[in-house]
């Protein structure tokens, strides 16, 4: 079975334009998410991780601002590598859950603007912009997207059809995703408490992140993405599984994969919203998989949940955390607050680490897991 590598990876986010610079002001406490006063948006102040108003990504005012921040994301990792987008050997995956949206609150809807707002539109112009050759793919499958890319991006390079696959993925904060969350009661009025007893809900925040996996080989390549599953448990469309069993599925083929055993796991990136069912169902998988032990992280209180983009943003700081051997802590725990007794990190970890579980859930009940491992 072909390797996957890690070549290249970059962050966009509101504390930071590339991976370095975000993963240092995570080591320093730096946490994107503020309250936030735009009537534009809300009625109400709110916490959010939100970028300037007015900030450019690409200078470039042809494309809107989901599409410059994916294509000022890609732009900066095919300039850590030597990867090709015009080769047929190589392929641009992007991850997103609501892309242009936001457009239905400055457009009149009619055909024009649905054709605008179609994800492959978006697609097809970022391609354009890099001249790739093959067709792009849209991953959108709620809040697992992120993670669910990767995962298609190493089965596709495992098949042997291509060479190189570009993961990216973004989403923007807009009136109509913020008042979606607000219909639910989900916000937090604060910054979110991820596995807290006091955890009340999420913050929202909007990024770029994007990977390159290879399955070519260099000095640079220490890092490779070992295996990866998928599970629906068909709860409900909102509410994951009581039981945490389908999530557990999907972590141990994930670890069967990799013939990796419960104490090869060095530390978990959780989904970790701060929701009162998600943590809780989260905390039942782990132990149902015998993880623990192992220190568990969400960077919600950092990012905000990014939606389509949080699954890669969380797998690069991973990734990154492998490389510099840095457990994060999980910003707003305080106090054990679900009914497993996993190991939430709440301060930094130094420690020579090998194998991370990145794992994802999200609307509809789906399920996901994803390992890395450093050579």
């Amino acid at each position: 079975m072909k390797e996957v590598f890690i070549v290249a990876d970059n962050i966009i986010s509101p504390i930071g334009n590339t991976t370095t610079e975000n993963f240092a002001n995570l080591v320093r406490d730096i946490s994107a998410v503020k309250q936030h006063t735009n009537m534009q948006m809300a009625d109400e102040p709110f916490y959010a991780a939100l970028f300037d108003a007015g900030k450019d990504f690409t200078g470039n005012n042809s494309y809107t601002k989901f599409e410059e921040l994916l294509i000022a994301s890609i732009a900066e990792v095919l300039e850590q590598s030597d990867v090709d987008p015009a080769s047929e050997k190589t392929m641009l995956i992007i991850s997103t859950t609501k892309g242009n949206i936001s457009l239905l609150e400055t457009e009149v809807y009619n055909e024009s603007l649905r054709k605008r707002m179609a994800l492959y539109t978006s697609a097809d112009l970022i391609a354009k912009h890099f001249h790739f050759v093959n067709k792009p793919l849209i991953v959108s499958n709620a809040c697992i997207s992120g993670v669910l890319a990767i995962v298609t991006g190493m089965r596709l390079i495992r098949s042997g059809r291509y060479e190189n696959i570009i993961v990216a993925g973004a989403d923007i904060i807009t009136k109509f995703v913020l008042s979606g969350f607000q219909s639910f009661q989900a916000l937090s009025n604060n910054i979110c408490k991820p596995f807290d007893k006091n955890r009340d809900g999420i913050n929202l925040g909007e990024c770029a992140a994007t990977v390159i996996l290879s399955s070519n080989k260099n000095s640079n390549n220490d890092i490779k993405a070992v295996s990866g599953s998928i599970s629906n448990d068909a709860n409900h469309i909102s509410g994951p599984s009581r039981t945490g069993d389908e999530l557990y599925q999907a972590i141990d083929i994930a670890m069967q994969d990799a013939s990796l055993d419960p104490e090869d796991i060095d530390f978990i990136s959780a989904h970790g919203t701060a929701t009162a069912y998600n943590d809780e169902m989260e905390a039942k998988a782990i132990a149902l998989a015998k993880l623990e032990s192992s220190p568990v992280n969400s960077l919600k209180g950092y990012y905000g949940h990014t939606l389509g983009a949080a699954g890669l943003i969380e797998s690069v700081i991973s990734i990154q955390s492998l490389k510099e051997n840095i457990v994060l802590p999980t910003k707003g725990f305080e106090e054990h607050g679900v009914s497993k007794p996993i190991t939430v990190c709440n301060e930094i970890i130094e420690k020579p680490l090998k194998n991370v579980l990145k794992t994802a859930s999200g609307f509809g009940s789906c399920n996901a897991a994803l390992i890395f491992s450093k050579q």
